[in-house]
């Protein structure tokens, strides 16, 4: 899969990701964002692909639900150069 930036997040002022329970202060196409996550966060067929929801709230929070997965969505938007 190739990787275009077609989102951004502004890191907090401690250097991090802005990643709880849900992702904040992103911008671009959060919708491009939730589609990446779903389809490349986890093997498809694995249970946690099978548990992962993600719904956008307020156009500027992506929701993450199923598990925690924070450190997982860090280790994913680091491997992307974020």
């Amino acid at each position: 899969m190739s990787f275009i930036a077609r989102y951004a997040f502004t890191r907090n002022s401690r250097g991090s990701l802005p990643v709880y329970s849900d992702v904040r202060h992103g911008n671009g196409q959060l919708n491009s964002l939730a589609n990446d996550l779903k389809q490349s966060l986890f093997s498809h067929n694995s249970p946690e692909a099978s548990r992962l929801k993600v719904q956008i709230m307020a156009q500027r929070h992506l929701v993450i639900k199923g598990g925690r997965w924070k450190n997982d969505v860090i280790s994913w938007l680091t491997r992307k150069g974020f």
